[in-house]
């Protein structure tokens, strides 16, 4: 159910924006003056998504898609990675693997992953908030979704490395991959960089392996892993020299955030390709995808290999397996574009509990760091993933003027209790404060198509109805309203008097 309560200036000028004005009726001139311009279906207050003139979403809206391919390139690395995680490494390097807090890895990928699926959600993904903008609300990917779909471990110290150039690089495989200098100077130079391939650390790990050589095998194992998942490149080959030097001690590396590493890494390619310039995703892009199926089980196709309940500790990650989808990027944005509250399953891991404990962490506000990227990790904006009432929340953290992060970190709790503190424990699953709605309507871009093409929208600020907590019923509700609303059913026409019957008693669950 829909109430008109935003009334939206419909001329715009050549770049598409609304001139400035006021969203008040009663304001006066000189207020609307101090008013940020906006844009056609938002945001109309520009004073949160400061990026949004160079955002994939703004061009969407007027039907400019970012090349002949509307879906981004997005490699996994899951086909490759089942050739060459052996089913069992040698007890010597199986020890090493193991503490070093990164074995989960080794089976957590999906075999393909569904580039207009992923695609649909980056076009929502906007980096001031590190939140995708949904039809209903920010939500993101936190520090317990990690947790549970990987299976890595979020508290850690956060990584500050050095830089290294290809010299550098030719020494550090010599000295922590043992090559030879000839055979480190020959491959770096081929790489065009301080890189190292993929397919050249695996076969360095399978020599050393056959040696004996376990340290050597062990480091090419882990920065091949690594660089196939957490920290995938747009290159799809290649790794950074410079992450072996996280494995020159391999009884010390169990000490890093590397849930942390991971978000921070997505976060920067999503907060890239979230451009309407940039065409590829870098990341672990089965750690989205995955996302997705746990939270949105009506959008987008997939396998399941298990049910939850019948988990014996695996990562959730490896509960999905890939299923070809029949829409592309194009027919998902409407479908996304009327979810509603009712569609997600807002705490899909409170079944997992008994594997991965929630981590009070997971609700740190603030900035995280991964070398010399750093981002704004902000659980305030997305509450209702935390069973919270969601309330508006306070500006975003400008991460550039950040200068203690290391230190924000460890003393964590404070900015949990600033994050908890305004809010309360909700009563139903997608529960937010009066006047949540409203705010976000004005300052997001909640929906990307428009109604007709060459006209702005008028863009109303949805009510929802209380949907059901049980997951189950709430599948059962989303799938009778999406049909009634298919067929323009109205209550009151008696064909339709049973399946509206049906869809209040599934909400009422």
């Amino acid at each position: 159910m829909y109430t008109g309560t935003l009334k939206m200036v419909r001329r715009r000028g050549a770049d598409g924006r609304i001139p400035v004005r006021t969203l008040d009726r009663g304001a006066s001139s000189s207020a609307a003056a101090a008013e940020p311009t906006g844009y056609p279906g938002g945001p109309y207050d520009t004073s949160l998504l400061v990026k949004y003139e160079h955002h994939v979403a703004r061009h969407i809206w007027f039907g400019e898609e970012r090349g002949p391919k509307k879906e981004l390139k997005v490699a996994g690395h899951g086909l490759k990675l089942t050739s060459r995680v052996p089913l069992a490494l040698p007890p010597q390097m199986e020890s090493w693997v193991s503490r070093s807090g990164l074995a989960s890895l080794q089976r957590t990928s999906l075999n393909k992953i569904d580039t207009n699926l992923v695609s649909a959600f980056v076009e929502r993904w906007h980096l001031e908030t590190s939140s995708f903008h949904m039809p209903f609300g920010e939500m993101s990917i936190t520090l317990d979704d990690v947790a549970c779909l990987l299976h890595l471990p979020i508290r850690g110290i956060f990584w500050s490395p050095q830089d290294v150039t290809e010299e550098l690089a030719v020494e550090l495989a010599v000295d922590y991959l043992g090559v030879s200098q000839g055979q480190a100077q020959s491959h770096v130079r081929s790489c065009r960089g301080s890189y190292y391939k993929l397919e050249w650390l695996y076969d360095i790990f399978v020599h050393h392996r056959a040696a004996s050589s376990w340290a050597y095998a062990t480091r090419a194992y882990l920065l091949m892993l690594v660089g196939s998942t957490i920290f995938a490149d747009k290159t799809f080959t290649l790794v950074e020299a410079r992450y072996l030097l996280l494995f020159r001690d391999l009884d010390g590396c169990s000490g890093y955030s590397w849930g942390a590493a991971a978000l921070v890494t997505l976060y920067r390619y999503l907060g890239d390709a979230s451009m309407y310039s940039c065409k590829q995703l870098g990341g672990y892009p089965t750690l989205l995808q995955c996302w997705i199926h746990e939270y949105f089980p009506t959008v987008g196709k997939r396998g399941e290999n298990w049910n939850p309940a019948g988990n014996c500790g695996l990562p959730r990650a490896m509960r999905w397996s890939y299923r070809q989808g029949v829409l592309k990027v194009d027919d998902l944005r409407p479908i996304l574009d009327e979810l509603t509250p009712t569609d997600v399953i807002w705490r899909p891991f409170e079944d997992h509990r008994a594997w991965r404990v929630f981590d009070e962490i997971c609700l740190y506000r603030g900035c995280l760091k991964w070398g010399e990227t750093v981002v704004p990790y902000l659980p305030d904006r997305c509450l209702r993933q935390f069973g919270y009432r969601q309330y508006v929340p306070s500006p975003p953290l400008d991460c550039m003027m950040a200068t203690d992060i290391d230190v924000d970190w460890i003393s964590y709790h404070q900015s949990v209790i600033a994050v908890i503190g305004s809010s309360t424990v909700a009563t139903t699953p997608s529960e937010v404060e009066d006047g949540y709605l409203e705010w976000y309507y004005r300052v997001s871009h909640p929906r990307l198509v428009p109604p007709h093409r060459d006209a702005p929208r008028d863009l109303p600020v949805p009510v929802y109805d209380v949907g059901p907590s049980d997951p189950d019923w709430a599948r059962v509700s989303t799938l009778i309203r999406r049909y009634l609303r298919q067929v323009n059913a109205e209550e009151e026409d008696p064909q339709f008097s049973d399946l509206f019957e049906a869809l209040h008693i599934s909400r009422s669950h």
